[in-house]
């Protein structure tokens, strides 16, 4: 994820995936919705893994809080609300722009509903949301992955891709962490 948030610097609108969106970078919002999101996704996925380790949540409790209120603040405010812009453009029709825009309104509410249920000490449902966000979060990286496989397998045209792992990059994450709710808080 670093190499890829490294091609737009310093600021370049001709490169990697800007060179397949030029019919939208020169929106008035679209560039600051780009940049945004791509510049603050490596401060999400780092401030997200923090908030998994017991080592951490045991040991430095102010870390954790900050690397959360960091993590809650960057989803919240700029990466979800970003992304969700993004996904009104994504190519791939109503297809992709449906999943895209989906996923960012979900991340933002599971990211949200887990600092409301931090504040109000309901730690069990803290867990769980931020299971959730950070599966939704790890999403950047499974959406490239899936792209790679189905790519390497099957060979089918561009588009029909990137409207398949828009829907891959996140469903699957998401019932991975249903899956790992369920086991770590059986009663």
């Amino acid at each position: 994820m670093l190499q890829i948030t490294l091609q737009y610097i310093p600021y370049d609108t001709d490169v990697a995936f800007l060179r397949i969106k030029q019919d939208v970078i020169d929106l008035p919002f679209y560039k600051i919705a780009f940049f945004t999101h791509v510049y603050t996704a490596i401060f999400v996925l780092i401030a997200g893994l923090t908030q998994f380790s017991s080592f951490i949540r045991k040991h430095f409790t102010n870390l954790h809080k900050i690397s959360g209120w960091v993590y809650a603040f960057t989803v919240i405010i700029l990466a979800g609300p970003s992304g969700f812009f993004m996904g009104i453009y994504a190519n791939g029709g109503l297809i992709s722009k449906t999943a895209f825009c989906i996923l960012a309104l979900l991340w933002i509410y599971f990211t949200a509903m887990a600092i409301v249920s931090a504040v109000l000490k309901d730690i069990k449902a803290h867990r769980k949301y931020m299971i959730r966000s950070f599966a939704l979060t790890l999403s950047a990286i499974t959406l490239r992955a899936w792209k790679y496989i189905i790519v390497f397998i099957f060979e089918p045209r561009p588009m029909d891709v990137y409207q398949l792992v828009a829907w891959l990059g996140w469903i699957p994450n998401l019932i991975i962490a249903e899956i790992i709710i369920t086991k770590l808080f059986k009663k």
